[in-house]
């Protein structure tokens, strides 16, 4: 036998080559105008996204990360104050929240969804919470009637990390646009990305918008006119032209993931395998197709052996990285989130993925349990 087809995690390059030429024309055009920091392609791509989030406003940025930090800071949200958010995450999440000074408290996931359990939030709440933050993880929406009406009776801000659910729904309403503020990351590898980095804030709220819309540049009101301590978190005119032209091949690649997710669901199911779970009134949208297995290293080096490749997220929860450490948290202290960062193995997950890719992933996470 030769040697195993090689199965990538993530193959851009293939994307590449569906839209390729239309992204270099966009940049040149961007390119010839001189218009490298936000203007017209920005724009438009903020009008564009704004309209595909349900949301009045989107406010383009330099990163996910930013988007989440600006967001805090247009609430005025720092020192002295808490926001309650989850460990099982990306840094990022409680990244931003140490930017402002402010301090993550984290609740524990629901053990289907991995995503916030609105049970546990109550209990977490104190005269110095601010703010919630729920995480879509891996595509997938929070559970956002719950701790939207939780937020309204305690006066809190709820903003959506939706860095891994462009598109994805609750109960028909796109992720941004329930919560006070929606925060997006157009990293590479996200579902809808731009080549390089990039980050969205949306909201309903104009005030809201406009405040991030100077906080982004210096905090200027019109040019040299700081009118607030701002940053340097604008998003190049480069990435809004590439961001302008994937966007509307978006919804065709979310429904290519969605496919394969069901591919996997009956492949997985009939050989025993749990597969991730999409609540009924909720659209997954895979950014990360995750399932649970023991002995998760051992397994990972398996199917590496035979040319799958594979992704972890994320092997260690937030709580216990070294540098987020509490004194006020210890190992154990969520127990859903540490057994999901010890069993979780991400499969292959990109619209280009072939059936045949499909079925030898199956295959051989198959043999390797």
């Amino acid at each position: 036998m030769g040697d195993p087809i090689v199965i990538p995690f993530l193959d851009l390059k293939a994307q590449y080559k569906q839209v390729g030429a239309e992204i270099e024309a966009a940049v040149l055009e961007t390119l010839a105008s001189t218009q490298f920091i936000l203007g017209g392609r920005v724009a438009a791509f903020e009008e564009a996204f704004a309209a595909y989030c349900a949301s009045p406003h989107a406010i383009g940025v330099n990163s996910g990360t930013s988007a989440l930090h600006i967001a805090l800071a247009a609430a005025d949200i720092g020192p002295g104050d808490e926001v309650i958010t989850v460990s099982c995450t990306f840094v990022a999440t409680a990244a931003a929240i140490h930017y402002t000074g402010a301090r993550p408290v984290f609740v524990d996931v629901d053990p289907q969804t991995l995503t916030m359990d609105p049970a546990l939030i109550e209990g977490k709440i104190t005269e110095r919470t601010r703010a919630i933050i729920p995480v879509h993880l891996h595509g997938q929406m929070a559970d956002m009637d719950p701790i939207m009406e939780i937020a309204g009776r305690h006066g809190l801000l709820v903003i959506e990390d939706a860095a891994q659910a462009h598109g994805a729904e609750y109960k028909g309403r796109r992720a941004g646009s329930i919560g006070d503020l929606g925060c997006f990351s157009f990293y590479p590898g996200k579902n809808l990305g731009a080549c390089g980095e990039g980050g969205a804030v949306v909201t309903a709220n104009g005030a809201y918008a406009d405040k991030i819309r100077m906080l982004r540049d210096w905090g200027q009101e019109s040019k040299y006119h700081h009118t607030l301590k701002g940053f340097n978190y604008r998003m190049d005119g480069v990435q809004g032209a590439a961001l302008g032209v994937k966007l509307k091949y978006l919804e065709e690649w979310t429904e290519a993931r969605r496919r394969h997710a069901g591919t996997y669901g009956k492949l997985l199911t009939a050989q025993g395998i749990a597969t991730p779970v999409q609540l009924a009134h909720n659209r997954h949208v895979y950014h990360v197709y995750a399932v649970r297995v023991a002995q998760r290293d051992r397994v990972q080096a398996r199917l590496g052996d035979v040319g799958v490749a594979t992704g972890i997220h994320y092997p260690i929860p937030v709580h216990l990285q070294k540098a987020y450490a509490d004194p006020a948290h210890r190992p154990g202290d969520f127990p859903v989130t540490e057994q999901a960062s010890a069993e979780m193995l991400s499969l292959p997950m990109f619209p280009e993925l072939t059936e045949a890719q499909l079925q030898q992933t199956c295959q051989a996470l198959a043999e390797a349990l």
